[in-house]
Order: structure tokens, then C-alpha cells, then sequence
């Protein structure tokens, strides 16, 4: 609008209706205001009672966007002074003929609110759009930011996505502000086909992304009614893209608008004006443009041809004949193989479980179907996070703490005497007991179930699927609470030693089996397929104990196996095989204690010797080697005494008949048997009384002894 032209009479009329429309658009964007208002205190209010985490957020961007509202109250108010401001000039200059007067030199540098109304258009709106991109991104970097710290694990106690616990008022709520915001913008977008109301576009752009927001949210409740309510949180993730979206649309626009020209006396467009969400606030545009589209790509008028106009006509035909279509669709359910359905009436069970069939049923709504897959193999972690697979899973990790770590109760493993005796000296009475009686580990278990065959209803109806707050339903908690009670209460019957070296997998056995009868007795139609146990340690802080003991075990363990085997090697050798020398030391035991009690010469202790004696010769080894060579001696030496006396007997006759002459010829045998191995011989004939023998024993000297030389020298060196 140029605010520097001299308007005739018939302008001087329209300023009027311009004024009053001004006055108009002031009032409408006043109540904008307070709806928008009212829609963020609205939901910031019962977000912050009920828990609403979607609400929250939510009510942020509705309450950001006041501030388009608040600029457009101004701006039209701007522009009703700026109306009253030219009438007010119009009259004043119509009242003096000559042109060139003061009054029409003056009228130019009186306008003020045209001045203020450009400064508005030109530096107030581009800020306030300025602000109210910044305020999108911002809660759109807040929404994300949050749902990054719900996601760590270590936050979960505090930073938790809330439903809400008022379903329906939250519904009820988000339907009808949805409702309201989406009729207010239509009213708007009508407004705005007048030129002297465009800027409430703006207005209707907002609007209508509260309605959006509004709409999304109460769908993410409807599903979380139903049970699903992880639907709310992607929901309240979508928003935070929209809002980003929105923010980067206004920015857009505001750089736009630095560059794009205008005619003199048009208003700008504000930056928070969205073309895509104008569209929304004003669907007939759309069918305009989808029609327009049509026509173009033809390259004819199709949308009046006749069949076009067929089309339309019978469209209520068709979408009829669709939902019947729809209708007996539903009347059939395929159940895949490995899955299990169940029928539902008004959300009751009717009927039996059906497992990979072809289920017809009442058409929907009257009759709904819910599959589950059944073969699915599920699994919750008892305690802590599993380690992740592929990791070596050492016992003493430097730098690892046990914060993250549960700890399990176990009984004690029985200690020596020296080792009670210190730990008693340096305990207290209540300490001391108790490390007699408990002890300490670290284990992870893994537990895979899944739902046992026919009985899909009792898993159902064990307890409440509502997801909670943490990430965990609440079937899985209770599976996983019966799961460690028993976990716990088997680990505290169990001695240390027994749960760190079990026996092949009696630990894990025992276990699932503990588990299974538990889930049995409490209905829950569950089928415990394994336990995993991928870490089961004593505590870090004791790990190099255990090792210096696993290792001084190992070191006795070969020290036994040595002293086994020279044993056994020993023993096989001596009597042929272990066994046989157990029954032998048992015989000799037995002999020993007879000979104890009843004497060495008793007929049991020679019973029980030759029971030994027989035990030794049966093995064939070296003590049956042995014993033969002793009574192969004893019989040799037997024989040769058997033989001499026989001698002496046959010669006893002989002495008889001639004393004198057996012995000399006895003398003359020993005397030839003693010099017949001497080389000179004397025989002397005279009688021994009256010969005196003397000799002189000399070496015979072989020529070449140096012994001799050098001791002669020596003596002549030394003379």
C-alpha cells in the first residue's frame, strides 16, 4: 500500500473499511492469541499431573507460538493507526484549495504510525519469526536430547518417557483442541483471501500445526490403550522432526524475503507464514491443485470430461463397495506357521487357540484376532548385562569396578584348620561366622524361553504386557523376578567350589529345571529352552587369589600324578598290575595282624603266607622272578647238602676197616687239591723236626723300570 499517494473520495471509503477491518483482524488475532494460550497452558498443566512426557513438549511449541500471534496483534494494530493516520491527513488536506500550502508540506513528515508500521514489517516481525524459529529448534533439540539420555542405561531412574495415567481425559483432550485448532484455521485461511487480512495466514499456520500435534498425540494414546505404547514415544519423536521442520521453513523464509522483490505498497509476507502448512488450513486449494496438476499433465481440461465427472459421481459407490470389500477381508485371518491366534469379542477370549490355520470369524469390529508368534525364541538377562559375545571374559580386568555387577550369595567352601585358625584371630565373632557360612560370586546368566505349545492363553493372561518406564514389560519383569528368585535361592544352596567347578553342566541343568517347575506352578506357559551362564567369576578384587590357588592345586595335582605314577610303575613291575598289589598288601596286612594276634608259627598265619606266596607268583613280575630264584636256591643248596652227606655216609665203611690209610689218602686228596695249582713243588723225604728252611723272596728285575732309575737319581742329585 503506498501511504505517500493522495487517495480520492472513493479511497477515502475504502481507508474507512480498511480501518475497520484492521480493527477486525485485531480482534481475531487477539483471540488467536488466547487459544493459543489456553492450548499450551492447557496441556503444560495436565501434562505435568498426569505424567505426560508428549504433553510437555507438546505444550513448549504451542506456548512458542505466541509469539507469531502477539506480532500480528501489533502489526494490525499498526495498521489501524496507520488508516486513522491517513484519513486524519485526507480530511485535513481536502479543506485547503492550494496544494502548495504548510499543511500539505507538513503532511508528509507527519506520518508516524506509517513510519512505525514499516519498521514493523521490515525489523518487528522478522525478529519475532527470528524468535519463534529458534524456539522450534530448541524444543526440537530438547525433545531429542532427551530421548538420548533415556536411552542410557545409567539414566534410567532418572530420565524415563511417561504415557501418562489418564488415557481417556488425555484422548478427550488432544481431540477436541485438535478439533478447535483445525476449525479456527479454516476460519482464518478464509480471512485471508481478503488482501487486507493475508498476514492472519500466518496465524492459520500455526494453528494448524497445534492441530497436527494435537491429532499425533492422541493417536499415540489410542495405540497405548491397545497396548502399544511405544507408538506414543516414535510419535513424540516425529514431532521434534516437525518442529525442526517448521524452524527451518521460517528461516527459509526469512532469507527469502531479504531478496524478494515487492511492489510499492504491499505487505510483506511474514516469515512464519508456512505455504505447506496453508495448504492444510485450506484443503480446497489442494483439490484446485491436484486438479490443476491433472489437467497439465494431460494437456487438456480432463477434470471436465465426462468420464472425470463419472468418476467423481460414483465415488461414493466405489468407496462403498471398498469398505464391503474391507469388511469380508476381515471375516478371514491366515495364521502363519509357528504362530498361534486367538480370537477376541469385545476383548474377551472366545474359542480355542488356533495355530497355523485358516481362521473365519464375525467381521470386524465385532471380532478381532491377535497373533502371537509362538516359536519365537525370547531371552532375559538375570543380573547384569551379558558380556557382549566375541569378549574375553578374564577374571581380574585392571581398571574394571563392580558397580555394574550383581552379586550372588553362595555357601562357603570348607577351609583347612590353619586357615580357620588365622581368620578367627584376626575376626569378629559376627564376621567370622559369616564367611564360614557365605561367600561371594559374580555370574551371568542369560535365560532363553519361549511360549510352550497350547498353552498361548496362560502366557497371556499370567500377568499385564503394559511396557514400563524402563524398557522392560511387565511379563518380562515378573519372568525375570521368578527366574532370579531361583537363581538365588540354588546359588545359596551351593557350595563355592561346586558353583566355580561344576560338574559337566549340573549347575546349569539343576538350574533350568528349578526354573521350569517354578514358571509351571505359577501358570505362566512358559518353556525355559536353556540358561546361559557367560560369566561366573569370584569378585575382582579376589580373582588373584583363586588363580595362585588354582595354580598351587594344579602344581599338587602333578606332584600326586608323579608320585601315582612311579607308583603304579613300581607296582607293575613288582607284582604285573596296581590291582594285584592292592590284594597283595591287603593279604600281607592280613598276615601281619594274624601273626599279631596268634603267632608266626600258627596254621592260620601259614594259611595267609601261602595266600600271599600264590598272590605273588600268579602276577608273574619281578617279585614272582624272585621268590622262584629263592627256591630254586634253597633246593640247590639242599641237593649239594643231600649230596655230601650222601658222600660221607658211603665213606664211613671205609674209616671202619682201615682208620690210618682212609686218612692219609684223604690227607694226599686235600693236598692235591691245594697244590695243584702250585708251580714249583718240594718233596721232602726226611723228617720235618730236623729241616730248617730259609728264604729269601726276590723280584726278578724286567729291565726297564723307571721307578727304579728315577729314584737312583734323585739320590745321587740330592748327595
Amino acid at each position: 500500500m503506498d501511504y505517500h499517494a493522495a487517495p480520492s473520495l472513493g479511497t477515502a471509503l475504502s481507508m474507512r473499511i480498511d480501518h475497520f477491518a484492521y480493527q477486525q483482524a485485531t480482534r481475531v488475532s487477539g483471540f488467536g492469541l488466547a487459544i493459543q494460550l489456553g492450548f499450551g497452558l492447557l496441556l503444560l498443566v495436565f501434562g505435568r499431573i498426569a505424567g505426560d512426557t508428549a504433553f510437555s513438549y507438546a505444550s513448549t511449541a504451542m506456548l512458542a507460538g505466541c509469539i507469531p500471534w502477539a506480532a500480528l496483534i501489533v502489526a494490525f494494530h499498526q495498521h489501524r493507526l496507520e488508516r486513522l493516520e491517513a484519513l486524519e491527513t485526507e480530511e485535513l488536506a481536502s479543506g485547503h484549495a492550494k496544494p502548495e500550502s504548510v499543511f500539505t508540506a507538513a503532511r508528509a513528515e507527519g506520518q508516524v504510525a506509517a513510519r512505525r508500521l514499516r519498521f514493523m514489517h521490515t525489523v518487528l516481525i522478522p525478529i519475532a519469526s527470528l524468535i519463534y524459529a529458534l524456539l522450534l529448534a530448541g524444543v526440537a533439540w530438547s525433545v531429542w536430547q532427551f530421548f538420548v539420555l533415556a536411552a542410557d542405561p545409567k539414566l534410567v531412574d532418572q530420565v524415563a518417557f511417561g504415557a501418562g495415567w489418564a488415557p481417556g481425559w488425555q484422548m478427550a483432550i488432544c481431540l477436541g483442541l485438535a478439533l478447535i485448532g483445525f476449525i479456527f484455521s479454516r476460519f482464518l485461511a478464509g480471512m485471508a483471501t481478503q488482501a487486507a487480512w493475508s498476514a492472519l495466514r500466518g496465524g492459520a499456520s500455526v494453528m494448524v500445526a497445534n492441530a497436527i500435534s494435537l491429532l499425533a498425540i492422541g493417536v499415540g494414546v489410542t495405540f497405548g490403550v491397545f497396548g502399544e505404547s511405544g507408538v506414543l514415544q516414535e510419535i513424540t519423536r516425529a514431532l521434534a522432526f516437525l518442529y525442526l521442520a517448521m524452524a527451518a521453513e521460517v528461516g527459509l523464509n526469512l532469507l527469502l524475503n531479504l531478496y524478494r522483490p515487492r511492489r510499492v505498497g504491499e505487505t510483506p509476507r511474514p516469515a512464519f507464514d508456512s505455504k505447506i502448512l496453508g495448504l492444510l488450513a485450506a484443503p480446497d486449494s489442494i483439490v484446485r491443485s491436484v486438479n490443476d496438476a491433472v489437467n497439465y499433465q494431460f494437456g487438456f481440461d480432463v477434470t471436465s470430461t465426462w468420464g472425470y465427472q463419472l468418476l467423481l459421481r460414483s465415488v461414493l459407490s466405489l468407496g462403498g463397495l471398498a469398505i464391503v470389500v474391507l469388511v469380508l477381508l476381515s471375516t478371514v485371518v491366515v495364521v502363519p506357521p509357528g504362530f498361534e491366534a486367538l480370537r477376541l469379542r469385545g476383548g474377551a477370549i472366545t474359542g480355542a487357540t488356533e495355530q497355523s490355520a485358516l481362521l473365519v470369524k464375525m467381521p470386524w469390529p465385532l471380532e478381532s484376532v491377535a497373533t502371537y508368534d509362538v516359536a519365537r525364541l525370547r531371552s532375559v538377562a538375570l543380573g547384569a548385562e551379558p558380556t557382549r559375545p566375541g569378549a574375553v571374559n578374564l577374571w581380574p580386568i585392571e581398571g574394571e569396578t563392580s558397580a555394574d555387577r550383581r552379586p550372588f550369595i553362595v555357601q562357603a567352601a570348607p577351609l583347612s584348620a590353619e586357615v580357620t585358625q588365622a581368620l578367627q584371630a584376626t575376626a569378629t565373632e559376627e564376621t567370622s561366622s559369616l564367611a564360614d557360612r557365605f561367600a561371594v560370586i559374580e555370574a551371568e546368566f542369560v535365560l532363553r524361553y519361549r511360549v510352550k505349545p497350547g498353552a498361548l492363553e496362560q502366557y497371556l493372561t499370567f500377568v499385564d504386557d503394559t511396557p514400563q518406564r524402563r524398557g522392560l514389560s511387565m511379563r518380562e519383569r515378573a519372568v525375570r523376578g521368578i527366574a532370579m528368585r531361583e537363581a538365588s535361592q540354588l546359588l545359596a544352596v551351593t557350595s563355592f567350589d561346586q558353583v566355580l567347578s561344576p560338574e559337566g553342566d549340573s549347575l546349569v541343568n539343576s538350574l533350568r529345571t528349578r526354573i521350569q517347575a517354578a514358571f509351571d506352578a505359577a501358570g505362566a506357559g512358559i518353556d525355559v529352552v536353556s540358561v546361559e551362564v557367560p560369566t561366573l567369576r569370584p569378585p575382582p578384587e579376589a580373582a588373584a587369589m583363586f588363580e595362585e590357588r588354582s595354580i598351587d592345586l594344579q602344581n599338587s595335582a602333578k606332584l600326586v600324578d608323579e608320585a601315582q605314577r612311579v607308583v603304579n610303575t613300581t607296582m607293575a613291575a613288582l607284582v604285573g598290575s596296581v590291582g594285584t598289589a592292592r590284594r597283595a598288601v591287603t593279604a600281607i596286612d592280613d598276615l601281619r595282624r594274624i601273626e599279631r594276634e596268634q603267632g608266626a608259627d600258627s596254621e592260620p598265619a601259614d594259611a595267609q603266607r601261602a595266600i600271599c606266596e600264590s598272590l605273588l607268583l600268579e602276577s608273574r613280575a619281578q617279585a614272582a622272578s624272585v621268590i622262584s630264584a629263592a627256591r630254586a636256591t634253597r633246593w640247590e643248596k639242599l641237593m649239594d647238602a643231600r649230596r655230601v652227606s650222601q658222600v660221607v655216609l658211603g665213606q664211613a665203611d671205609s674209616y671202619r676197616v682201615a682208620p690210618e690209610l682212609y686218612r692219609q689218602r684223604a690227607i694226599m686228596n686235600v693236598l692235591g687239591r691245594a697244590l695243584a695249582q702250585v708251580r714249583i713243588k718240594y718233596i721232602l723225604g726226611v723228617d720235618p723236626e730236623r729241616i730248617q728252611f730259609d728264604i729269601q723272596m726276590q723280584q726278578p728285575d724286567p729291565g726297564l723300570n723307571l721307578a727304579d732309575y728315577l729314584e737312583k737319581k734323585s739320590d745321587k742329585g740330592g748327595g
